[in-house]
């Protein structure tokens, strides 16, 4: 699979919009702020694929791209407390209408910050993934941020904080380093190799 091949398809900003399912998909799932364009665009070794800010919640649409017979969809950021009530309502209507639109999901990369105990956010996220029965990997992002002595404990501390953290899979990553790309890039050719 040659991963720099991948082609930015179309934005949707509500449920409406959302094209029909027909393709495997691969989601992006994280708070805001937690790194998914950095991640997107360092396991596509492309520069500005997906659009990098400092500014958390600056990813109000879903944005979908292509590579080869799998669909990418790079989900809006969670959990960003400075929006509108009217904003949170449309993201909520937007992700709802995204899982429960009969989607071929194949995995969903729930990404959280390796540095922090998940948040309330994350947790629930982490539920409804679970509740659903969709398959999904954890990503710990900006492990480069940390010793290999501090991610040790950090990964110890997660088997803690997450519930039933046994059997999940828990992938560190950097988009600096690169750390972590190699194990996402097995998973994605697994996934695609499983539908053809």
């Amino acid at each position: 699979m040659n991963f720099h091949n991948i082609k930015f398809e179309a934005s949707y900003g509500t449920k409406n919009q959302l094209p029909p399912s027909d393709l495997p998909e691969i989601a992006f799932a994280g708070r805001s702020n937690v790194g998914k364009s950095s991640m997107i665009n360092k396991i596509f070794n492309r520069k500005s694929l997906a659009r990098v800010s400092s500014v958390p919640g600056k990813t109000v649409t879903i944005n979908f791209f292509r590579l080869d017979e799998v669909r990418f969809a790079d989900l809006p950021g969670y959990g960003y407390a400075k929006v509108s009530h009217s904003e949170k309502a449309r993201w909520s209507d937007l992700m709802e209408g995204y899982f429960n639109s009969g989607r071929n999901l194949k995995m969903v990369f729930l990404l959280l910050d390796m540095r922090h105990p998940p948040s309330d956010h994350d947790l629930m996220m982490l539920d409804f993934l679970r509740s659903s029965g969709y398959p999904f990997t954890i990503v710990l992002t900006k492990a480069d941020k940390l010793s290999r002595t501090q991610q040790q404990a950090r990964l110890a501390d997660f088997s803690r904080e997450i519930p039933d953290a046994d059997g999940l899979q828990l992938i560190p990553f950097s988009a600096k380093t690169g750390e972590g790309v190699a194990e996402l890039h097995a998973i994605i050719e697994q996934v695609s190799l499983s539908n053809m």
